[in-house]
């Protein structure tokens, strides 16, 4: 099954929602605390997901299987040199194929690529999964760390050189 990855257009927005509910109302559960997850209503994740991709700032990349949104990424280039990927989501149900690498690879080439020397993200740091795939990309926690409150859950950073 071939995958394709491609910056998002807005007509993409209900499928990136199937992905982004899906990961959030399933992955993260044990990952952030119930009124987190209750209190992302369909509502409440399409206005976010409407606003992201409208933003002229940040880049979204959808990984597309058979006509089918299976994953996607969020990046964002800063002014001194340093990339950020704000976000990364499989479908739950996609199993296979390295989706997951393969959105972040095109975030971090395409960060590279406009002149970023080294990235950054937030990872949940209960969540032992995602930490481990990170560190196979080649990702590093610093041990910075901060409360993200609207989730209620600690994050870690990681970064990472870009060459």
């Amino acid at each position: 099954m071939t995958l394709e990855v491609r910056r998002a257009t807005p007509d993409d927005l209900s499928g990136v929602l199937g992905v982004f509910l899906g990961c959030w109302r399933e992955s993260y559960q044990g990952i952030l605390p119930e009124r987190s997850i209750s209190d992302m209503t369909d509502e409440r994740a399409g206005a976010l997901w409407r606003r992201v991709l409208a933003d002229p700032v940040g880049v979204v990349l959808v990984a597309v299987r058979e006509g089918e949104i299976v994953g996607i990424t969020r990046y964002a280039l800063g002014e001194d040199g340093e990339g950020a990927v704000h976000s990364l989501y499989v479908s739950p149900r996609a199993h296979g194929g390295g989706i997951g690498r393969q959105l972040l690879t095109a975030a971090v080439d395409a960060m590279a690529a406009a002149g970023s020397t080294h990235a950054r993200l937030w990872v949940f740091a209960s969540n032992a999964p995602s930490i481990g795939f990170y560190e196979k990309q080649g990702w590093v926690a610093d041990g910075t760390t901060r409360t993200q409150d609207e989730f209620g859950a600690l994050e870690q950073r990681m970064r990472r050189e870009l060459t």
